[in-house]
């Protein structure tokens, strides 16, 4: 149904709202879905093991507990979810098949209305897109480091402050 809905690459009109508990299960499954595709793509190799099971896991103990969750929604599919952690983007997904369509963009748009003042995240130095997307909208580099196990790969730091 996703598939569809984006062959023409427009950005979809939808509802960013706060995640219902009953959207549990999607919303892992798109950061399931995201973070296998992404992370096998830039090299991490770790992630093709994880399952569905993992990473319902992982979310469970170290997301869901600590972050406020947002999704985007369009006709009853979530298209794309975002983590908060104060003025910390702890987590943005979008599915694949919804990439490039205004979805990670309305997310940003939220992050912004939540945290006003200025908002930060790392991501893995390998991943280019996410690094374009977020220099797109005026978040900058401020440090590289590592992240923490089990990656332990180089990761980079960005904010943004409002101008």
């Amino acid at each position: 149904r996703l598939a569809g809905e984006y062959a023409m690459r427009e950005p979809p009109h939808m509802e960013v709202r706060l995640s219902r508990h009953r959207e549990f299960e999607e919303v892992v499954a798109v950061w399931h879905e995201t973070r296998k595709e992404t992370h096998t793509s830039i090299g991490l190799e770790m992630e093709k093991s994880l399952t569905l099971d993992d990473s319902r896991r992982i979310f469970l103990e170290h997301i869901a507990p600590h972050c406020q969750l947002w999704v985007a929604e369009k006709d009853g599919a979530i298209h794309g979810f975002l983590a908060m952690r104060g003025s910390y983007i702890d987590r943005m997904y979008v599915r694949p098949i919804a990439q490039r369509c205004g979805v990670g963009g309305a997310l940003l748009e939220k992050a912004r209305e939540l945290s006003p003042t200025g908002l930060e995240l790392h991501t893995h130095q390998k991943n280019r897109h996410a690094r374009d997307f977020y220099q797109k909208h005026g978040f900058r580099a401020v440090r590289f480091g590592l992240s923490p196990a089990p990656e332990n790969e180089p990761d980079v730091e960005y904010r943004w402050r409002p101008t």
